[in-house]
């Protein structure tokens, strides 16, 4: 059975409403998903995935959480990601993206196969956003074809 794991970092809830969308869209027949916290996430969660979406808001000066979000990317640099296909997403209140941007640049360099550009968010996902969270899920799926 292919697994698609959901790992998030949210502050107010609206990357985590977020999140529960793209495992929602992500969960087609035949996919085990798993969502979870990042603060609950392991390494070995991403490496015996088959696909995996990241999610975190932007924080600070267009940065990643700094205290758990932050630590668990760095923690997947020295792993061998080449392949896997990734979603990235996020929420944010100001600025242009430029976090996801570097975001998915940063992921690049590990090999992953990003499914679509980082998805963001303003604020807290009305219904729109909510759709295109799960259209983002199913991509991921449908790259595991």
């Amino acid at each position: 059975m292919k697994k698609v794991v959901v790992i998030y970092w949210s502050g107010t809830g609206n990357t985590e409403e977020m999140a529960k969308a793209v495992a929602a869209g992500a969960g087609l027949d035949g996919v085990t998903v798993q969502l979870t916290s990042v603060d609950k996430a392991s390494i070995e969660d991403v490496l015996s995935a088959n696909a995996v979406a990241l999610g975190c808001p932007s924080m600070g000066d267009e940065v990643l959480e700094e205290s758990e979000m932050e630590p668990f990317i760095q923690s997947l640099e020295g792993q061998s990601l080449s392949g896997i296909p990734l979603a990235l997403f996020g929420s944010y209140d100001w600025g242009d993206g430029q976090w996801m941007r570097d975001w998915m640049e940063r992921m690049k360099k590990l090999g992953v196969v990003l499914v679509d550009d980082g998805l963001t968010v303003q604020s807290t996902p009305d219904d729109a956003g909510l759709a295109k969270c799960k259209e983002l899920g199913a991509k991921l799926t449908s790259a595991l074809a």
